[in-house]
């Protein structure tokens, strides 16, 4: 069973669509990264698909039972009626993903929407993510099914940034929006997904992931409080010596320290939000300038592979400047 927390605004709204004889062909399901909108789409595509099998034979909600025949084939990836496209392992490093969902991916939708269903009049197609559609080839051949979707189809479109869409195709869908979970919420997903985790580390995710469960998991194990730490200690203190800046750097750039050095990079602009909270006038102005700053440079390290240590070591030194009146080191 795929089981959502949270989302009772977006999941009741769908569920009186499903239910009401109103629902629409296709679903923009909208909200930043992480925060449980690939795993509503799971279950909404089951509870359709579950739902059109045996009409009016699962109890009132989103959840299906384990053991139904759609739950069991989806969980193995067999299902007949369902589609989920997402960006495939590259073919050279299965490690990594290809840059986006290609046309080819799309189009191979063709035979799949040419026949009828195979266990119901419901067929379901969930795209994670639709913001990383190849352009402009793979977003045109999706409009195309958008336009005219063979009877008793529903596309489940998942996107971070809707407003990077395509037009036509957000005007194609109805708009689902998605918040933040509330740290109760949160937690429950963390002790669920995370049942190993101490509960001090899980109560540091909670507050570090900022009401996406997703982000927060991708940070367990990272000791992300140390990181937070040392930032938020430059920051505050400055680093006139340089010696905070340089070991920050060189423990972050080391080749088993990748996936904290991907997470600090999440977070120095965080940090440096949070430092805005106290501040007016001409500091807060400096603030928001290094927000900006960072948030760009944290960016294009990711985009342009830069080098580790000396992204960090800029990185913080933004940091540093907000810790003295003249911006200065």
């Amino acid at each position: 069973m795929t089981v959502v927390r949270g989302h009772r605004a977006a999941i009741d709204a769908f569920l009186a669509a499903s239910t009401g004889g109103a629902l629409h062909h296709a679903w923009l399901l909208a909200g930043p990264q992480g925060i449980g909108k690939a795993t509503f789409a799971q279950a909404a595509a089951l509870r359709l698909l579950a739902d059109a099998m045996a009409p009016g034979t699962l109890p009132a909600g989103l959840d299906v039972p384990d053991g139904h025949p759609a739950a069991r084939l989806a969980a193995a990836g067999s299902h007949p009626d369902l589609r989920v496209l997402r960006r495939l392992a590259k073919k050279d490093k299965e490690d990594e993903l290809a840059r986006s969902i290609t046309v080819d991916q799309v189009r191979s939708l063709g035979p799949f929407l040419g026949t009828m269903p195979s266990l119901s009049p419901r067929r379901v197609i969930v795209i994670d993510a639709a913001d990383d559609l190849e352009r402009p080839g793979a977003s045109n051949a999706l409009l195309k099914s958008l336009e005219e979707p063979p009877a008793g189809t529903v596309f489940l479109l998942v996107s971070h940034a809707p407003g990077r869409l395509l037009p036509t195709i957000r005007s194609r869908c109805r708009l689902l929006r998605f918040e933040p979970l509330g740290d109760d919420d949160m937690a429950a997903v963390l002790a669920r997904a995370l049942p190993d985790t101490d509960a001090n580390e899980r109560a540091t995710l909670v507050q570090i992931g900022e009401g996406a469960p997703g982000r927060a998991i991708g940070y367990a194990g990272l000791d992300l409080g140390a990181i937070d730490g040392a930032v938020e200690a430059i920051g505050r203190d400055g680093d006139p010596e340089l010696t905070r800046r340089m070991a920050l750097a060189r423990a972050l750039s080391l080749k088993a320290a990748q996936p904290r050095y991907e997470a600090f990079l999440d977070r120095v602009p965080t940090v440096i939000a949070r430092m805005t909270a106290l501040r007016v006038g001409a500091d807060l102005r400096a603030a928001l300038d290094a927000y900006d700053e960072a948030r760009g440079i944290a960016a294009a390290a990711r985009s342009l592979s830069l080098d580790a240590q000396g992204t960090v070591y800029e990185l913080t030194g933004i940091v540093a400047r907000l810790a003295s009146r003249d911006g200065g080191r």
